[in-house]
């Protein structure tokens, strides 16, 4: 993801920023009915995905200030109130990514050690993508950034993405029409199925 890893630190927080508050308006629209639902996500319901999603921000803050995240990725972060152990999430990581030098951290993941730009552009893209997925199948896809999906995706056409295309990252892509929304092509590109939730 070399080429866009001079972006993040261009635009500073902001990207991330937005994007965990775009997914925060997506996840307080999760009522407890939808968490059973499948997402674009092959294999995860909502709660699964919100559950990953919630982990990895655990992870990634503590990685950043060099604390302990409290448990594994896909430990139970989500208890019985999936909207509060969302915000407690992204109160601490939006507070570790604005932590002066966190740009310049090293962070452990879990193919390996990446620089911190690096990692900032794979937490950007976590963010966008399941909170996508969430919109997806909770049929909240008015509140998906539009804008920094299109730029993601035109980023990830640039480069050498094949590297990333393996089993439990990203599919090989799906077609999707070059007229469909932006955050609908990402997500066939990184080889989502994208079938919407209808009934509700």
């Amino acid at each position: 993801m070399t080429g866009v890893c001079h972006e993040v630190p261009l635009r500073g927080r902001v990207l991330i920023d937005r994007a965990i508050d775009r997914t925060a308006a997506i996840v307080n629209g999760i009522a407890e009915d939808h968490l059973a639902a499948p997402t674009p996500c092959q294999g995860w319901d909502v709660r699964t995905e919100l559950n990953h999603l919630v982990g990895g921000m655990h992870i990634f803050a503590a990685e950043l200030t060099g604390t302990d995240p409290g448990g594994e990725h896909e430990d139970d972060w989500l208890g019985t109130d999936p909207q509060a152990a969302f915000a407690d999430a992204a109160r601490l990581d939006r507070a570790a990514w604005h932590r002066p030098g966190a740009l310049e951290t090293t962070v452990r993941l879990g193919f390996g050690a990446v620089p911190g730009p690096m990692a900032a552009v794979i937490h950007l893209t976590e963010v966008l993508v399941h909170g996508a997925d969430l919109a997806i199948a909770t049929a909240q896809e008015r509140l998906v950034d539009e804008q920094d999906c299109d730029a993601l995706l035109t980023t990830m056409r640039g480069m050498d993405f094949d590297a990333f295309r393996r089993p439990g990252m990203f599919g090989p892509e799906l077609h999707q029409p070059t007229d469909a929304p932006a955050h609908r092509r990402l997500l066939a590109f990184l080889g989502r199925g994208l079938s919407p939730r209808r009934d509700m």
